[in-house]
């Protein structure tokens, strides 16, 4: 969902954004991005550096759908924000999704021994069921979000860029900020909460630089099991985020030097787009993509900061 640029060359441009304009930028990094090397540093060079095609996925494509009905229910008077009037919305956002993407159609073209349209009809049910699920955590007529879908970036000391999107900001009458993010999958097993809350304590961080207060509240909402995981950050949460942040931007920049970006098997391979390119499955990667010639806009030469994406 990013439209800034992946790639650029300090020389030739030197802002990514608008609050860091007259900067010069050594990177960027996005909470996506950090958490694909986190995971596996080869998911991360063949989705960023090698930019090899993926399939979409119907998970995926759900999560877009859901999350475009849900920014634009905000948009409607408070009282027609009914769970009705959301699941009439979800036509309208996968059509938008199709026009913006239209690779996402292939999802449903099936053999002479399926049929597609049977496919998406329960498709788009799914995605219903995911809104009726939201409806039931939260009442939508008692809300008015301060922003949704907000373009948020930071520039470090360190001259790394943080950017992302964050789903939704609400902000109380004594200035509380809690940021919001949906998601269409189950909430996290006990144990894995640290991990799915590294997203938001990014978003938490960039809120901190930007604007200079600590959120009160961070929150996911999971639409696949109607759960919702809040935390409470403090300064030394976001410093610590911080410190792991340009971590994971230094070992980036060391595998990106020494060509090894490692497989790391988990549990996320059973659904990786890249296992016909992973050792893990007993196959080989592409060559390493040359990064010693100079990078133009866009390129991932040594000059320009590292790709980093949505």
């Amino acid at each position: 969902m990013e439209a800034v640029p992946e790639a650029v060359v300090p020389e030739e441009r030197t802002r990514i954004g608008t609050p860091v304009d007259g900067e010069r930028v050594l990177a960027s990094l996005s909470p996506s991005r950090a958490s694909d090397f986190r995971t596996c540093p080869l998911l991360y060079r063949l989705r960023m550096i090698d930019r090899l095609p993926e399939e979409p996925s119907p998970d995926a494509v759900r999560g877009t759908v859901v999350h475009k009905v849900l920014e634009d229910l905000f948009d409607l008077p408070a009282a027609d924000r009914t769970p009705e009037r959301a699941e009439a919305m979800v036509q309208d956002a996968w059509e938008f999704v199709l026009d913006a993407e239209p690779a996402a159609a292939t999802m449903f073209v099936g053999d002479e021994a399926n049929d597609a349209g049977l496919e998406i009809t329960a498709w788009l049910a799914s995605c219903r069921e995911s809104l009726r699920s939201y409806f039931a955590l939260e009442d939508p007529r008692r809300l008015e979000p301060a922003e949704r879908e907000l373009y948020v970036e930071a520039l470090l000391d360190s001259r790394l860029l943080l950017r992302g999107f964050v789903d939704r900001i609400d902000i109380a009458p004594d200035g509380a900020i809690r940021v919001v993010d949906y998601k269409t999958g189950r909430s996290p097993g006990v144990g894995f909460e640290a991990k799915a809350l590294f997203q938001m304590r990014f978003y938490a961080l960039v809120i901190w630089r930007t604007r200079g207060v600590v959120p009160a509240l961070l929150r996911l909402v999971y639409l696949g099991d109607g759960q919702m995981v809040s935390y409470e950050p403090d300064e030394q949460d976001l410093l610590a985020t911080e410190r792991l942040v340009e971590a994971i931007w230094h070992a980036i920049e060391f595998a990106r030097e020494t060509g090894e970006f490692q497989p790391s098997p988990g549990w996320a391979c059973s659904w990786c787009s890249f296992q016909a390119h992973c050792p893990t499955f007993g196959n080989e990667p592409p060559p390493m993509p040359d990064l010693t010639a100079p990078a133009g806009p866009g390129g991932v030469g040594p000059t320009g900061p590292l790709p980093s994406g949505p």
